[in-house]
């Protein structure tokens, strides 16, 4: 019963962990809540009235939310600066109360410097929102000059309790949340590896359900992966432990979702292209069960459990030799005399085992240190000298400084402007529908800036704030008649609000509104100002700072989403181009190239260009062409960096890795691939640029000897070519939906 119980939290634990990589988004909720509920408590022990404790709440969750620095000391002091900022906001604000003209030329200017000082980084950006979310609150609550002393020590309490919860309560290590990632990646994998046992039980109509989890389950892992890679600067001792770590991960990623591709093939009589799993409703191979029959299905469900196992449960002398025994039979199939006698894509579906278990090995090595070698096979301790081998090879590296623009080209400066008018515009156009709450337009207008950088950026995440606001006032009714005036009640279900709106918001921001405009509902009942024609208003004020919002952006400095589409596509195919130039020449017999950072590039510029597509590929897009294109671009480009970072991961195995070595043949067979990727840049920076991408015979057959008798290959393996091919046709596919000409190689 207690082994049983033991697994079932096991599981529940590595579920939860895997929802919430890191428990960042639990924390964050958490955390906002303490730093509330403790302002509450103090400011109800010192009989503060309802209008103070409504202040005091908002403060507290402003004080919380705004710090995004990693360490703890630069939080510290970004804490400590924002409370002289929040003091002399809220005192601003109660002076310029009766002042309209002079208030509203002030916060048009305040709003113009909170977004301008984010080009100072994070904790400009948490000076510029704490300055104008408090004023936002002097406003809210109507504060004057009289009640200001009363106002300035409850944001005083309001920011001590926040630090209270944000280092004792709730408190957050740059080393703690990467640990986190790390079980979260590890829970990722083994649920990943799930999907793949899943695909191999499904029958043929079945298939594309199993496609689609295996599909979700490799996204999620390299979402996973870019978050340890954005938090291991901060959370390691030094630059090669990062580097070590980065390294395990990004092998453990590629060696999962080459076992899903190996898997894809030897189900049907085709091979699986790489495309099915980055492009939703991309054909799937037909073919049902393996050819082997059941002996064979059955071997390979016995070692991917196996594999999940050994992913979520570490090698330790605690755990026996039963762990152990496993893990050497999976390693073993990277020999080839240990192959169980099958058809060839079957056996090649052991061998992808054999490398996630060398992968996962120097996973379990890199995040747990050594582990007991005393029984080991000969082949792990082959695996554990490569590993080895391998870390002694890792050095750290510097980066490359790029160029940051300057003028108006800075995204902050030109955000500014458009916020500043477009607040403007909202000022004017909210006094009209009510002279009470025009602020709310304001706050509007101001939101949909946040973390937009297009036009159709900014109109999709109005369009989401208006639909969340809509659905927020009926649930604020609801609450409001629920609670009445019940001050404790209805604060209780506020903070309910606050943590669900914390917890929802990096999954959906129509969710965030949601419980923000449900929140608010309750607060205006606290207030006494509540009436269905209040929450009207709101809805009314949301679409109008939306729609200012829009129209500021839209004609003044505007960014279009073409253009900053087209500029995110030629940096990644820039950094696809790096990659795929410095792991082509390394594997060609070149120096040592920078390959680890490289790819940490492509993936962080892929990913911007994928959150940058998303107006293209909403639901609500008129434009079905273009979205299907822009999906389907997107997707040829995650296939792409795939194989760029399988090439980069070969060439680093070069010094250790006994059946890999340097074949100068290789530049030959690369020089097209980079040729047509430079094309399709110049092309899609410049449309009259006078470039064709070159297709013609595979890439194998480059590498054709003419002594006969010479081996066809040297000792570039199979995989090697196999990345090369797959690139080479990803890339010449990504020349028809950009309309890059394409023309054979003359003879």
């Amino acid at each position: 019963m207690r082994t049983a119980g033991g697994s079932v939290r096991a599981r529940l634990r590595d579920r939860v962990v895997a929802s919430d990589p890191g428990l960042l988004r639990l924390a964050a909720g958490l955390r906002t809540v303490a730093a509330i509920t403790l302002t509450l408590a103090v400011l109800a022990l010192l009989r503060a009235d309802v209008s103070h404790l409504v202040a005091g709440a908002i403060a507290a969750m402003v004080a919380t939310f705004a710090i995004r620095e990693k360490q703890r000391g630069a939080q510290a002091l970004t804490l400590a600066l924002g409370l002289p900022v929040a003091l002399a906001s809220v005192s601003l604000g109660a002076v310029l109360h009766s002042r309209v003209v002079a208030g509203d030329l002030f916060f048009v200017a305040l709003i113009f410097c909170a977004v301008y000082v984010r080009r100072f980084g994070d904790r400009g950006t948490a000076l510029g929102l704490i300055g104008f979310q408090i004023y936002f609150v002097s406003l809210f609550v109507g504060a004057t000059v009289p009640a200001l002393p009363g106002l300035c020590g409850v944001v005083a309490v309001a920011f001590a309790s926040s630090a209270l919860a944000r280092f004792v309560l709730v408190p957050e290590t740059p080393a703690g949340i990467l640990e986190r990632l790390r079980d979260a990646f590890r829970a990722r994998l083994a649920q990943l590896v799930s999907a793949q046992l899943e695909l191999l039980d499904a029958g043929p109509d079945e298939t594309e359900k199993a496609v689609a989890a295996l599909r979700e389950g490799t996204a999620r892992l390299h979402e996973t992966a870019m978050m340890i890679q954005g938090r291991l600067e901060d959370g390691t001792a030094d630059a090669a432990v990062a580097r070590l770590v980065q390294r395990r991960v990004a092998d453990a990623e590629i060696a999962a979702e080459r076992l899903g591709l190996l898997l894809l093939t030897a189900r049907s009589a085709e091979r699986a292209d790489t495309l099915t799993l980055h492009l939703p409703g991309a054909p799937v191979p037909e073919g049902g069960r393996l050819p082997d029959g059941e002996e064979a299905t059955a071997a390979l469900r016995r070692d991917l459990e196996a594999l999940r196992l050994l992913v979520l449960r570490p090698v330790s002398v605690s755990t026996g030799t039963g762990l152990a025994q496993v893990r050497n039979r999976l390693l073993g199939y990277r020999d080839e005399e240990n192959l169980p006698k099958a058809s060839p894509a079957v056996q090649d579906v052991f061998r992808g085992i054999g490398e996630a278990a060398r992968a996962v090995l120097g996973l379990r090595i890199a995040l747990d240190g050594p582990q007991d070698e005393s029984d080991d096979t000969p082949s792990t301790a082959r695996s554990r000298e490569e590993l080895d081998a391998e870390d002694a090879a890792i050095d750290a590296g510097d980066e490359e400084a790029r160029e940051q623009p300057s003028g108006l080209d800075r995204p902050t400066t030109r955000a500014a402007l458009q916020v500043a008018v477009g607040s403007s515009l909202a000022i004017v156009g909210g006094e009209f529908l009510s002279s009470q709450r025009w602020y709310w337009a304001v706050l509007t207008c101001w939101i949909v800036f946040i973390n937009t950088a297009s036009t159709g950026e900014i109109l999709v995440k109005g369009y989401r704030r208006l639909v969340g606001t809509v659905l927020g006032v009926v649930a604020g009714l609801l609450l409001a008649g629920l609670v009445g005036h019940h001050t404790w009640p209805a604060f209780a279900l506020v903070l309910l609000c606050v943590f669900a709106m914390f917890y929802t918001a990096p999954l959906s921001y129509t969710l965030m509104s949601f419980f923000v405009t449900a929140a608010l509902g309750v607060l205006y009942t606290l207030l006494h100002t509540y009436s269905l024609s209040v929450l009207v208003l709101r809805v009314e004020e949301t679409a109008l700072g939306a729609a200012c919002g829009i129209i500021a952006a839209a004609f003044v400095l505007p960014v279009h989403t073409d253009r900053r589409t087209n500029d995110l596509l030629v940096t990644v195919l820039d950094r696809l181009r790096d990659v795929t130039e410095a792991a082509v020449d390394q594997l060609s017999g070149g120096p040592p190239a920078e390959l680890l950072d490289a790819s940490r590039e492509l993936d962080q510029a892929l990913a911007d260009l994928r959150a940058a597509t998303q107006p293209l590929t909403h639901p609500i897009t008129p434009l079905r062409g273009r979205r299907n294109t822009a999906r389907y671009v997107v997707a040829l480009l995650e296939t792409c960096a795939y194989h760029a970072r399988s090439l980069a991961a070969m060439a680093e195995l070069l010094p250790t890795h006994p059946s890999i070595a340097a074949d100068p043949r290789l530049r030959r067979a690369g020089r097209r691939i980079l040729h047509n990727i430079g094309a399709i840049a110049a092309r899609v920076a410049d449309e009259r640029a006078a470039v064709e991408v070159e297709t013609g015979a595979s890439l194998a057959a480059l590498l054709e000897v003419d002594v006969p008798g010479t081996s066809r290959y040297g000792r570039i393996t199979d995989r090697v070519l196999r990345h090369l091919q797959r690139l080479d046709e990803a890339v010449v596919g990504l020349a028809r939906p950009l309309r890059v000409p394409v023309r054979a190689p003359k003879r």
